[in-house]
């Protein structure tokens, strides 16, 4: 038998420590918040993306009763960038998520299997990693690509 061990880099920044570019991106998130609709789970999440020409584009979570029909933050933010901005690369992505009381959490949130998915497509897509930014009140996570939130990938090049 052979063991194989995974090592995945993570920066941990307090907020302030942040570029101020960061800083206004993950204030786009933390405001995309604002915006979600969970009339079910009451957990507020929004997400904000920097694209490649220097725009910023938010989205956040969109419930509904019908399960699965709702769609998380991240896949509402880079699937509108795709389908408004589809020729610009997403550089960074942004995540923030607030509670049933209204506060952000202490530790950074992981985006889910599917967003993992379609954060993985988008890096592929513009062939350049994208920077993942996960907010939480005692500090940020920076990720240098969706590699390391997603080791063990499937894409196309798995299909040849």
């Amino acid at each position: 038998m052979k063991q194989l061990t995974l090592q995945i880099p993570i920066s941990v920044y307090d907020y302030e420590e942040l570029s101020a570019e960061d800083r206004a991106l993950i204030d786009q998130a933390k405001e995309a918040t604002r915006r979600s609709y969970v009339p079910y789970s009451h957990f507020h999440v929004g997400a904000a993306v920097r694209l490649s020409g220097g725009e910023i584009i938010s989205g956040s979570n969109q419930e509904n009763a019908a399960y699965p029909s709702g769609t998380c933050a991240e896949r509402t933010t880079l699937f509108y960038a795709g389908s408004q901005y589809p020729t610009q690369a997403i550089l960074t992505l942004a995540v923030a998520a607030r509670n049933e009381q209204g506060n952000f959490l202490d530790s950074p949130i992981p985006p889910c299997g599917a967003c993992r998915q379609v954060m993985l497509e988008a890096e592929k897509r513009f062939k350049q990693p994208m920077r993942i930014l996960l907010y939480g009140t005692s500090g940020v996570y920076e990720f240098g690509s969706v590699d390391g939130l997603l080791p063990f990938s499937f894409d196309a090049d798995a299909m040849r």
